[in-house]
């Protein structure tokens, strides 16, 4: 079931994400500071490539959360839209479980250090 509901979804836009998530990360590894946040943005890439069937463990420590705090200069944004997104696709029966995986990604892009995608 995963596997159909993924390809759905990299139909109706979740190709799209994915090379934006890619994108952000190599352009974050032009500079040395900013490979802590290209390694993140590839973590989104992966869960916004293939959401269904994937776990996000949340764990990690003080420097997570320190991370985490400077990240939502780029998290709340995104977590907006994606928020958006998944209310959006709540609207019907059908796109339910579409709009809970953009809640999980809305989740993990306010919060990605100290998470592992599984």
């Amino acid at each position: 079931m995963s596997l159909i509901a993924n390809i759905l979804w990299v139909l109706f836009g979740g190709i799209e994400m994915a090379l934006f998530w890619a994108m952000a990360g190599l352009i974050c590894f032009i500079s040395i500071i900013g490979i802590p946040l290209g390694f993140q943005c590839f973590k989104m890439a992966q869960l916004s490539f293939t959401p269904f069937g994937t776990h996000v463990s949340y764990g990690g420590g003080v420097g997570s959360f320190l991370l985490n705090v400077l990240w939502l200069l780029i998290g709340i944004p995104a977590a907006c839209a994606y928020a958006f997104i998944g209310c959006c696709w709540c609207l019907t029966i059908v796109g339910i479980p579409v709009g809970l995986q953009s809640f999980k990604m809305a989740k993990l892009s306010l919060a990605p250090f100290g998470t592992e995608v599984v």
